[in-house]
């Protein structure tokens, strides 16, 4: 079985094609999928580069996002048959997990595709039955991949924790990446005026195509947070979206109105913040963690992409042979948009 598959922790020279992965077989509640598209990440770096306590066999097959036809099906699965198109949610929850009962099994034990366990940028990938859906015929396989752990994450984050409300504001840290990408959609869609602080000002014309009110270029103006506080007549916003972390947490919070939400989706830019508590009482903010999402979100969220209502930004499009390539240009920011390699 062919696939792309990191070797080792380390640099690019980790990244491998082979052609030789034992093709795998559906246990009880599991489906075999004949993968058409796999998408990646950020969580794919750091997942090259490893960190303490991660455990890996390897080779270990990239991606977490996928989409692709049902080849087989395991004992124990009636909701799809042979044949269908489906794409695949990254989280992998326990069967024994209590918080199944919940719809709110991210907040669990979780492990995704890609990252704990091995992903989907291979000709074939065995997941629960649980975690497919079936697409509509006119669904593009690449477009499907590319949504997954972004739009689920932005879905998440912006409407089931964040709670937005059409009539607020949001600001967008970041123009280019998936989850900006996805947020700023999502947040149009919710009936919410959307700032967004790009890098670069061809970043921000395309972040306008996708529906931000106003942009701002931070090359251009690096105190962003002054200037937010600025044009919103000294109020600020109502919620922030920040999925960069230590280089742009303390202007996130400057932005954030009296009574504001700040929502923690990621930290690109690092973990570790040298924060001045003072704001967060004095102007009773609320700082709201989130990361993945439950499969209803999942579900309601693909669905709206199904309709035409969001829609998938892909950057770049390589062949799953040029795995390696792929995630040069993620690491450098080469593109505008999400990296799906075609299997």
């Amino acid at each position: 079985m062919r696939a792309a598959v990191i070797t080792g922790h380390g640099d690019l020279d980790k990244v491998a094609y082979v052609e030789d992965l034992p093709i795998p077989e559906p246990g009880y509640g599991e489906v075999r999928v004949a993968m058409k598209a796999a998408a990646l990440n950020r969580l794919d770096l750091w997942v090259r580069q490893g960190w303490k306590g991660l455990e890996l066999a390897f080779p270990h097959p990239i991606g977490s996002d996928g989409a692709g036809i049902v080849d087989k099906v395991g004992a124990g699965v009636t909701q799809v048959q042979e044949g269908d198109s489906v794409c695949i949610d990254p989280t992998i929850v326990p069967t024994d997990s209590p918080a199944l009962m919940t719809g709110l099994e991210n907040q669990s034990r979780i492990a995704i595709l890609g990252e704990h366990v091995p992903g989907l940028a291979r000709e074939y990938a065995v997941v629960p039955a649980r975690n497919l859906l079936k697409m509509p015929q006119h669904v593009d396989f690449k477009e499907a991949a590319a949504a997954g752990l972004v739009f689920v994450t932005a879905w998440h984050s912006l409407i089931t924790r964040g709670d937005l409300r059409a009539g607020e504001s949001v600001l967008i840290v970041g123009a280019g990446g998936g989850v900006n990408t996805a947020s700023i959609q999502i947040a149009k869609l919710a009936g919410a005026k959307v700032y967004v602080i790009g890098s670069t000002a061809e970043k921000c014309e395309r972040a306008q195509e996708l529906g931000a009110d106003v942009t701002i270029n931070r090359a251009e103006t690096p105190e962003w947070g002054r200037e937010i506080y600025k044009i919103t007549n000294k109020q600020g916003v109502d919620v922030v979206v920040d999925n960069v972390g230590a280089a742009t947490f303390n202007n996130s919070i400057r932005s954030a109105r009296i009574g504001g939400r700040i929502l923690v989706v990621g930290n690109t830019s690092g973990p570790h913040v040298d924060l001045d508590m003072r704001y967060i009482f004095a102007k009773h903010l609320s700082i709201i963690g989130s990361t993945m999402g439950p499969h209803q979100d999942y579900v309601r969220v693909m669905s709206l992409l199904f309709e035409g209502k969001l829609k998938a930004v892909i950057g770049a499009v390589f062949p799953l042979q040029e795995a390696r390539k792929a995630q040069e240009v993620l690491e450098n920011f080469q593109t505008f948009g999400k990296v799906v390699l075609e299997v």
